[in-house]
């Protein structure tokens, strides 16, 4: 137990629910950071938040109100919101929709990610026909209202709705995102006859063309609602009740924090909560580290999250797709395999090996962990090669268990195809390891990046096992660990600030407007937004503002997004940043093509001070191994006896040659062979990769 923390101590919590382990940090302004791990609680996502913060507070000789009473900022990453979506477990859910648009949300766009495959079927449309239900009314492409809601069709329908006991009802006119007044007299008279349902209005959510788009924004916002807002409220209350002064923030998908009052009308907005939280945790280290171009892999029990910032600035989009339903929500870009330490690798019927997308998850998880699971995953895989050590991690909460990891893969893998236990582990490993670079090179050089620019940052609980040959793979020289690598993303909610945003349809040609034009379209949504965060409590010089323009070529579908200054901006200028942004990405660009001003975003931050951590002195020395084992390093070098260093005992200026295997507090890592690895001054690892590590010579 360390000592009680000091009575001035002020603490940021940072708690992030992941598949296996649930993460805590707290960053202290007086005592660093401190990192806790318990496993998850899938049945109840707040008993592990709980537990989390009980084996805090024991750890700091304190009690959970203590701590809490001292915490400025509670900050919170969520799944439960795309677990919902993703295992179609959402709340009943009604639609009213304009006369004559009742089937528009079960057509769809007719688009497939794969134009070769007309074959697979769509997901469940997520309202049945039989409450999709139309009402007369009509506001025309102008945004005048040519037919009021008609009240007589509203009646029936709420009529409907009642009888079938829906929980949720979304509205969705055409043309909304012009004019929003006949979804409000819609929504308002749903509330006063229904005041138990939740209501979920698209131009409130997204008021931009795209009327597919919208209306399924609209959807999955109501589908979601009666499942992640009594756990939001439940969650802030009784944190609050146990001595929290502040309210529960909860991150975004954009990555920013928010309140659960704000985030209650649009949880829609918490598709992707917890891994976007990696982008604080990604803005700290390359301003720590002086990097803008990194890529992250972060891989924990279930899934592997890949992020890209560029320039400094993490790739955005304006459009989610959770298993297959769109939502116009400002999102972080990510791109999600299903790979992770508990991914499941089988034999299928035709004989060949498959590692995931199916996961193990945290109950029962591994065959190795002894919890009654019997499947082989990579984390049993990477325990067989020596890679992890069998006993005890995470402070005694597990434990690993060689002799089942290599009974699994021998019945499940080994004995199908042929091979020797060790044989089919390897395989097990390579295959994990082209999963992630598929993600990796989707969201890189798909994109126009030149992946060898960039910094490979791995991440996660898993995620260094892989990361230097993954790097080898995709063509990067630099691979950089944080020590908190395993907590990555409970440490970026930590450095996480408060993000508002506004999305508003503009649809002209960008060369008949002035960017005083521009301005006045986002000017009441400023001024409301602002005065949000001054509520908050924000200083004026704490508030930052960012406009992004959504340009494409006329004719064209998909936008470019393009962020400006409006104070010394120029439409000229948009245009040119434009197009050299389009060049980018798809090799060429249209001097003399029309450029079309789709959409305008507003962002608002709320600026809090940033985690300050003291820099060690450093020292040249390279301890003593504290053990060695036998591990499979790469398919050139197979196995060899590898120096093992410990959690803390490579000091900042220590530097050593792969391979070798250091054992993180958070995470393992595996140098490649000829990798040279380095420790920076906040205890961070550099491996600068060779590019014949996996070869023989």
């Amino acid at each position: 137990m360390q000592s009680p923390i000091p009575t001035t101590e002020t603490w940021r919590i940072g708690v992030d629910i992941g598949g296996t382990f649930t993460d805590l940090v707290l960053s202290g302004t007086r005592s660093g950071l401190q990192v806790f791990k318990t496993p998850s609680t899938p049945d109840d996502p707040a008993r592990g938040v709980f537990n989390a913060l009980s084996k805090a507070a024991a750890a700091l000789g304190t009690s959970e109100p203590a701590l809490l009473a001292a915490c400025s900022h509670f900050v919170h990453g969520t799944t439960i919101a795309t677990n919902t979506v993703l295992e179609g477990k959402g709340a009943k859910t009604g639609l009213l929709v304009t006369e004559g648009f009742r089937d528009s949300l079960e057509i769809r766009r007719g688009l497939r990610d794969n134009v070769w495959d007309q074959r697979s079927p769509w997901p469940p449309v997520l309202v049945p026909r039989h409450l999709r239900l139309p009402v007369r009314e009509r506001t025309l492409k102008t945004g005048a209202i040519e037919t009021a809601v008609c009240l007589s069709d509203l009646a029936p329908a709420i009529e409907r709705f009642r009888a079938a006991k829906v929980e949720a009802v979304a509205v969705a006119f055409i043309n909304s995102f012009l004019n929003p007044e006949n979804e409000r007299v819609a929504a308002r008279h749903l509330a006063e006859a229904l005041p138990d349902c939740f209501i979920s209005v698209s131009a409130d959510l997204a008021a931009v063309i795209g009327e597919y788009e919208r209306t399924s924004t609209a959807v999955v916002n109501a589908t979601i609602a009666p499942r992640v807002l009594p756990y939001m409220r439940d969650l802030d209350a009784k944190l609050r009740q146990m001595g929290l002064p502040g309210r529960l923030l909860l991150i975004q998908s954009n990555g920013g924090a928010v309140s659960v009052e704000r985030v209650a009308e649009r949880p829609v907005s918490l598709l992707l909560s917890g891994p976007a939280a990696g982008v604080g945790a990604l803005a700290f280290y390359a301003e720590a580290n002086a990097l803008d171009d990194l890529i992250t892999m972060e891989i924990g029990g279930t899934s592997c999250d890949v992020m890209m910032m560029q320039r400094g600035q993490v790739a955005e989009t304006s459009r989610l797709d959770i298993a297959g339903y769109p939502a116009l929500t400002p999102s972080v870009e990510i791109n999600t395999v299903g790979t992770g330490g508990g991914t499941v690798a089988e034999v299928d019927g035709g004989g060949m090996l498959r590692v995931g997308p199916e996961g193990a998850g945290a109950d029962p998880g591994p065959a190795s962990y002894g919890l009654g699971g019997e499947r082989p995953t990579v984390t049993d895989a990477q325990l067989l090669l020596g890679r992890l050590h069998p006993g005890s991690y995470a402070d005694g909460s597990m434990t690993l268990d060689a002799g089942l990891a290599r009974d699994a893969i021998r019945r499940h893998v080994a004995e199908p195809l042929g091979l020797g236990v060790e044989e089919a582990a390897i395989g097990m490993i390579r295959l994990a390891d082209q999963n992630v670079l598929h993600a990796l090179e989707q969201i890189s050089s798909e994109k126009g990046a030149r992946p060898a620019d960039f910094t490979l940052v791995p991440c996660g609980g898993a995620g260094a096992l892989h990361g230097a040959a993954v790097a080898r793979l995709l063509g990067c020289r630099r691979v950089f660990i944080p020590k908190l690598a395993g907590v990555f993303c409970a440490f970026g909610m930590c450095n996480s600030d408060i993000r508002h945003d506004a999305i508003q349809s503009v649809i002209a040609d960008l060369s008949t407007l002035t960017i005083a034009d521009i301005e006045k379209v986002n000017e009441a949504r400023a001024l409301e937004l602002r005065e949000a965060l001054l509520d908050a409590g924000f200083e004026p010089d704490d508030i930052l503002r960012e406009t992004i323009a959504h340009l494409r070529y006329r004719g064209q579908q998909w936008t470019v997004s393009v962020p400006f200054d409006p104070e010394v901006a120029t439409t000229e200028d948009l245009r040119a940043r434009f197009e050299a942004r389009f060049t980018e990405i798809y090799g060429y660009a249209q001097p003399e093509g029309v450029v079309e001003l789709v959409s305008l975003q507003l962002v608002l931050r709320g600026r809090f001070p940033p985690v300050v951590l003291d820099p060690q002195p450093e020292t040249a020395a390279l301890p003593e191994p504290a053990s060695r084992r036998r591990v499979w390093v790469d398919a050139g070098h197979g196995f060899q006896d590898l120096p093992i260093y410990g959690s803390g005992t490579l000091l900042p200026g220590a530097s050593l040659m792969g391979p070798a295997i250091v054992e993180e507090e958070t995470t393992t890592i595996l140098v490649g062979a000829r990798d040279r690895l380095s420790v920076d001054a906040n205890g961070n690892y550099l491996i600068v990769v060779s590019e014949s590590g996996g070869l023989l010579e």
